[in-house]
């Protein structure tokens, strides 16, 4: 019984350090760091928070998962509920529905009818967000505003409820705001560019291909923003071994890195770099799912 518990309350202390540094940084930016340098600071903190809820999501740093959500609880992003983005990731968990347009939450494409009956205008900025530099620029902007109309067109009790959750703790982060010395519209812009790193993760992070396994990719990026995205960028090991920590990920996919890339068909990027250089200005995919019956 003793041992039960010792593993109960068993802290993965990378994880709980990163997290309470991510706090006392974005503190900082807020209240030390000069304007135009809190801003970039803010930002990249809020993106690493995000990458935090996400370990917390899938068990990380602690076995006791409603301290993990206490943990990492407030909307640094300010748009999105940590309990939406919670139920909507172990959503797209199930590989079978990854780049699915209805079935997972975070598919990039669309129904190719839908895209068919969407206005001229709407297509052409769909069509930019495709690229990188789309991405980056409209990026936090179109999910923000996809996932807001989603959310009110489903207007389920859950989510009624998340909302009724988020709005206190988000005014709470708003009000910590107001008392630093940031202004309110420098605070909007960090959190913009943290979503804006947030969707240079996210860009080809998953493929349309017949097979589930061949839908996700490895970027063998080992500098700062696979660090950012706590190594998320090896993306078929963390849907392979959804449980494990973030700082296990690379050591796995190293001993076992021929069997990863079977596994997904040659889906591999070397760095960050070359996916700048071949995409910032070309899409990698269409909008319309590809292989989706019309």
């Amino acid at each position: 019984m003793l041992m039960k518990i010792k593993a109960l309350f068993r802290v993965e202390w990378p994880t709980l350090g990163l997290i309470l540094g991510s706090y006392a940084l974005w503190g900082a930016a807020l209240w030390l760091v000069p304007l135009p340098l809190g801003v970039i600071v803010a930002g990249i903190v809020i993106a690493l928070h995000a990458s935090l809820q996400h370990e917390a999501i899938h068990g990380h740093p602690f076995k006791v998962q409603w301290l993990n959500d206490l943990l990492v609880w407030p909307p640094l992003t300010l748009v999105i509920p940590y309990s939406r983005f919670a139920t909507t990731h172990r959503a797209h968990h199930h590989d079978a529905v990854i780049t699915d347009p209805y079935d997972d939450p975070e598919s990039n494409y669309l129904d190719p009818a839908i895209w068919d009956r969407l206005p001229a205008a709407v297509q052409v900025v769909l069509g930019w967000n495709n690229r990188l530099a789309g991405r980056l620029v409209l990026g936090p902007l179109v999910g923000s505003i996809s996932f807001l109309i989603t959310e009110a067109r489903l207007g389920t009790a859950e989510i009624r409820r998340a909302w009724a959750l988020h709005l206190p703790v988000m005014a709470a982060v708003l009000g910590l705001v107001a008392l630093s010395p940031m202004p309110f519209w420098a605070y909007l812009l960090a959190a913009y560019l943290g979503l804006s790193l947030l969707k240079l993760r996210t860009f080809l992070e998953h493929q349309a291909h017949v097979r589930a396994s061949g839908r996700s990719v490895i970027i063998e990026d080992r500098g700062p923003l696979a660090f950012l995205f706590l190594n998320n960028n090896l993306h078929v090991v963390h849907h392979m071994h959804p449980h494990l920590p973030w700082y296990a990920l690379p050591a796995v996919y190293r001993a076992r890195k021929a069997h990863y890339l079977r596994r997904n068909g040659g889906y591999l990027f070397r760095s960050y770099g070359q996916i700048f250089r071949q995409y910032l200005w070309r899409a990698k995919d269409p909008v319309p799912h590809p292989l989706w019956p019309r």
